[in-house]
């Protein structure tokens, strides 16, 4: 169990080294940050996907030789979910990998109207029978947490257990995790990196921008 948050799962896999190199360094173009991006979403979301055990069922296939007793996951018990539009991106991956999954969306933006700018949740268009699924709530970047708690809220509200929501994200920090951990312990949270903290931006350092403009070449 993580000090941060007690479901805490950060991948371990050599090849992320490389790919957070590419995707960090200010001076990669817009294409080969799309690239080295989706190499990585493509990691994350498989780790996420294998730790939905509600969703996977164990079976016995037939091989050329004998037979094989594994699992497989049952794309029709999950849920995913993007906070537009940065979690578009990591949506596609999710997408690509359970063709025919059902989708949700959610557009959650800082309210300019209030000095201290809350997260308030704008649209949201979720499947009717949402809460009997995993859902895998998609978000490149956990920095204050402010958006996800919002995401996470709205999802409550319709019937879904906090249990049954696993946060995907790429890169998360401190302040964030702990903010999580506060407000939806249960919430799962699987990330690719756990960065150093928030600057006075409240942007994540060292971080890699913002995410949705580097993916979506709108900077």
């Amino acid at each position: 169990m993580s000090d941060l948050h007690p479901n805490l799962v950060v991948l371990q896999n050599k090849s992320l080294l490389n790919l957070f190199t590419r995707v960090r360094d200010q001076t990669t173009s817009p294409s080969d940050f799309e690239f080295y991006a989706k190499r990585l979403m493509t990691i994350l979301a498989e780790e996420t996907i294998a730790d939905l055990p509600l969703a996977t069922s164990p079976t016995t296939v037939s091989t050329p030789c004998s037979s094989f007793t594994g699992s497989f996951v049952d794309s029709t018990k999950i849920c995913a979910v993007s906070i537009v539009r940065a979690g578009d991106s990591l949506l596609g991956c999710v997408r690509s990998l359970l063709p025919g999954v059902s989708v949700g969306k959610i557009l959650i933006q800082r309210d300019e109207s209030v000095p201290s700018k809350p997260a308030k949740l704008f649209y949201s268009k979720l499947p009717p029978n949402i809460e009997s699924k995993q859902v895998i709530l998609c978000d490149p970047m956990l920095a204050t947490g402010g958006s996800a708690c919002k995401a996470i809220e709205s999802l409550v509200a319709v019937g879904v257990p906090p249990g049954s929501i696993v946060f995907s994200n790429v890169v998360c920090c401190p302040e964030g995790l702990k903010f999580l951990a506060e407000k939806y312990p249960e919430v799962k949270i699987v990330t690719a990196s756990i960065d150093e903290g928030l600057n006075e931006e409240k942007y994540i350092v060292p971080g890699l921008g913002d995410y949705g403009d580097r993916f979506f070449n709108t900077v």
